[in-house]
């Protein structure tokens, strides 16, 4: 059991900041004011953290973050010990090198997570106490939630663009397929007959994850180094990475579309 939460909020936000491009004030997604409490996503991601048991929340931001930290500062979570990591851009990049880079970044400036576990999420997606709690609880040192696709409340052609995990029959990670066919992705459901897929709530040991995450390749086409890859480069060198089932949509801000969406989720839940 641990109780650290690594946040990846260093991304460069660009279909958003696109679609908000007559905000003049955009600070990045994880801070947009949402619902009749005017409270960011991010808000609510640390304060299900701390109901689902973590005490540490280490938030990985670009170097143009100010205005991210100075709000968690001015607002803090009573119980929960708030850290920054800082994803620097390579000489030559105009965005950040990836996921798998933010985590190693993080692991290099907080060496003691070398030897620990350590759970790593999004900062657009409000995932669940429940999700949140099972991962920390969990006592296999690498693992992730794997959803049903069909718990999912996205629409149909945004579900298909999600890559599948594959698992064998004891739950363990086999292979992730970077966004199939309908028809190629129904050769691959479960022994329950359920598609599944991942929104990037992992648990790793860093002494499992280092050399991965260092040595990831970047993506032939977008050119980041990504958290997927360098874990599925440990389940090809035998480690093993433990699926969690949960059916159950999860809340992600990736345009200005999901707004109202994220919005009418949160009133619901009152």
């Amino acid at each position: 059991m641990h109780n650290t939460l690594i946040i990846l909020a260093a991304g460069a936000s660009s279909r958003m900041k696109q679609s908000l491009e007559d905000t003049h004030d955009f600070k990045g997604k994880a801070l947009l004011p949402l619902g009749k409490s005017q409270k960011p996503v991010i808000e609510y991601l640390l304060q299900n953290a701390k109901k689902a048991g973590y005490t540490k929340v280490i938030l990985v931001v670009g170097k143009e973050a100010n205005a991210f930290k100075d709000y968690l500062i001015n607002n803090p979570i009573p119980g929960l010990k708030l850290s920054f990591a800082h994803q620097n851009i390579p000489e030559g990049r105009e965005k950040p090198l990836g996921t798998a880079d933010a985590v190693l970044q993080t692991l290099e400036q907080f060496p003691q997570l070398r030897n620990e576990c350590f759970v790593v999420c999004n900062s657009d997606n409000l995932y669940s106490v429940r999700a949140l709690e099972l991962l920390r609880t969990e006592k296999t040192p690498n693992a992730f939630i794997s959803y049903d696709r069909d718990g999912l409340e996205f629409q149909k052609e945004r579900i298909l663009s999600f890559a599948l995990v594959i698992q064998n029959q004891e739950g363990y990670l086999r292979d992730i397929i970077e966004k199939p066919t309908e028809a190629v992705a129904e050769n691959y459901r479960d022994t329950q007959g359920v598609l599944r897929v991942s929104m990037n709530l992992w648990k790793l040991h860093g002494r499992d994850a280092f050399t991965y995450l260092r040595d990831c390749p970047l993506h032939p086409a977008r050119q980041e180094k990504e958290l997927p890859n360098a874990i599925l480069a440990m389940v090809k060198a035998g480690i093993l990475v433990k699926g969690i089932p949960v059916k159950e949509h999860v809340p992600d801000l990736t345009s200005k579309e999901d707004i109202a969406k994220v919005e009418a989720f949160l009133e619901k839940r009152k």
